[in-house]
């Protein structure tokens, strides 16, 4: 067999080969004078995030927000200037009718308002870039009530790379779907599990897929009911052209109507960027985010306090069963929700439980582990459909499970009211810092410590920055102590309905792992036979 001696340069292609998300800097984590360490750190060189088209709708409104932390020290210095910006999608994107199509009163209307009042086009369509940054630390916001406003393709490499994020956030003012959409736009990836969705009679559920690269990406969709896999009544095999959007309905896929559905997107060839988009006659609809990776024990962070009704969805995607115990961790410490202590979950099989107003006035978030101990332990992936309100004035959202923050996680589109920060720590004690960014019209950042005890979940409204006008950014920074888990609110009410979306927020991978430079990586080459 041939022995194959690794670069740095080639360890670190490797690693942007199986992440499909950020190719590394050559600048040293360890120090200004370049000398490097094993296992040190170094900032992402190249971050790729897609959009989903918004909404059909003609009584909607989008703002798009576009966010990169101001870092010190070798994150900030290794990746050079760089740039970062957003292309509309080519592609099928407009024959297919989504949420909110067909409504009526909206007025097709280009562009918005920046923090600075200045008037901005976005989403074009016409291959005008969108949201290009100037400088980290400061966001840049552009609005649109366009019903033909485009899925969005971007990249932001050198400085702006680590820790890049945008959010899309939708108000649709009526129809099905009416609320608020948010959604933090996706890296592109190859494997995503949507616990929550729905095939039911009153819900639209279609699962957008973004393809980023100059090939074609061919994409399986599987869905799985609380009695196993939903028998498909058309090919679940889905050709997604190069740099272009498509949009499914999961009712589409089968005959079989079920409230309550794990999808399953995988990418046989290329890579792709995936988001569900749910809309309910009653209770109007949000986006789906992915659920973290499987895990054995899994954390969904930011139940409101006023929630009238939250439901548990559950799936083990492996070969054995799993028995998780249910737990809501609050302000002072974790409690079991009344007759729901534990969940069976059956391989292969999607579990679903209705908990209620759980949250009984406080908020909260739930933490889910395996019963016996981690010997016992299966991975699961969970997500909670989340209502808030009553009657006609209901609106719902989804939490997905989060996966933790190592370092650094942001949430863009922060308004003066509305924004509510939660942070849940299953194990350990954690402390982190949350800083509130410049706004896009200016300002000082500001930033408060937190303290999260073990088994606590606490909720608060986030600093915001001194003077300036428009959208702000919040980063959560982890200090020390054990895992944390983050998630934000973004509240708006409108008429009576409690509008409001939640976006869970994992860590940004800004920065990563990477091996000394003169360390010996041995590859087995076969061909060497």
């Amino acid at each position: 067999m041939n022995r194959t001696t690794l670069s740095l340069i080639g360890a670190a292609t490797a690693l942007a080969a199986v992440t499909g998300v950020a190719t590394l800097t050559g600048g040293s984590p360890d120090g200004a004078d370049g000398s490097a360490k094993a296992a040190g750190r170094m900032p992402v060189e190249r971050s790729t995030l897609l959009c989903p088209t918004p909404t059909s709708s003609e009584v909607a409104g989008t703002t798009y927000t576009a966010f990169t932390p101001r870092r010190s020290g070798a994150a900030a210095a290794g990746g050079g200037e760089g740039a970062a910006a957003l292309l509309p999608a080519q592609g099928p994107s407009d024959d297919v009718t989504g949420p909110g199509a067909g409504d009526d009163g909206g007025k097709d209307r280009e562009g918005g308002k920046d923090g600075k009042g200045e008037r901005r086009s976005a989403a074009r369509g016409d291959g005008t870039p969108v949201l290009p940054l100037k400088q980290p630390g400061k966001p840049v916001t552009t609005d649109t009530d366009r019903s033909d406003a485009p899925a969005l393709i971007g990249t932001a490499d050198g400085r702006f790379a680590p820790g890049w994020t945008v959010q899309q956030t939708t108000t649709i003012a009526a129809g099905s779907g009416r609320g608020i959409m948010g959604t933090a736009c996706t890296a592109p990836d190859t494997d995503f599990w949507f616990p929550g969705a729905s095939t039911a009679r009153g819900r639209q559920d279609f699962v957008h897929l973004t393809n980023p690269d100059e090939t074609a990406a061919e994409v399986d969709l599987k869905l799985y009911g609380v009695r196993g896999r939903l028998k498909p009544s058309t090919d679940e095999s889905i050709t997604v052209p190069p740099r272009a959007t498509v949009p499914v309905l999961l009712s589409t896929l089968t005959d079989q109507r079920a409230a309550d559905v794990s999808l399953r997107v995988t990418s046989r060839t290329g890579r792709v960027g995936a988001a569900v988009q749910s809309a309910d006659e009653k209770t109007g609809g949000d986006w789906i985010p992915a659920s973290a990776e499987p895990a054995a024990g899994v954390a969904l962070p930011g139940v409101p306090a006023d929630a009238t009704s939250v439901r548990l969805v559950v799936f083990a995607p492996g070969s054995d069963d799993a028995d998780l115990k249910v737990r809501l961790a609050g302000r002072t410490g974790s409690i079991t929700p009344a007759g729901h202590e534990s969940l069976h979950v059956k391989s292969g099989m999607t579990a679903a439980i209705d908990l209620g107003d759980v949250t009984k006035g406080e908020p909260g978030s739930l933490l889910l582990t395996p019963e016996g101990g981690e010997g016992r332990a299966t991975p699961v992936v969970a997500g909670l459909r989340v209502t808030r309100g009553k009657g006609s004035a209901q609106e719902s959202a989804f939490i997905p499970a989060t996966a933790r923050i190592d370092r650094t996680a942001t949430a863009a589109d922060n308004r003066a009211k509305g924004s509510t920060l939660s942070l849940v720590a299953p194990g350990a004690t954690a402390r982190v810092r949350v800083t509130a960014s410049a706004a896009s019209g200016g300002g000082t950042p500001v930033s408060k410590t937190y303290t999260v005890k073990g088994g606590t979940s606490t909720t608060v409204t986030p600093p915001r920055p001194a003077s300036g006008k428009g959208g702000y950014a919040v980063t959560v920074e982890r200090l020390s102590g054990g895992a944390v888990h983050a998630s934000r609110m973004l509240a708006l009410p409108q008429d009576g309905v409690p509008m409001f979306t939640i976006q869970g927020m994992p860590d940004d991978g800004g920065t990563v792992v990477v091996p000394d430079a003169r360390q010996d990586l041995s590859v087995l080459n076969d061909g060497g036979k």
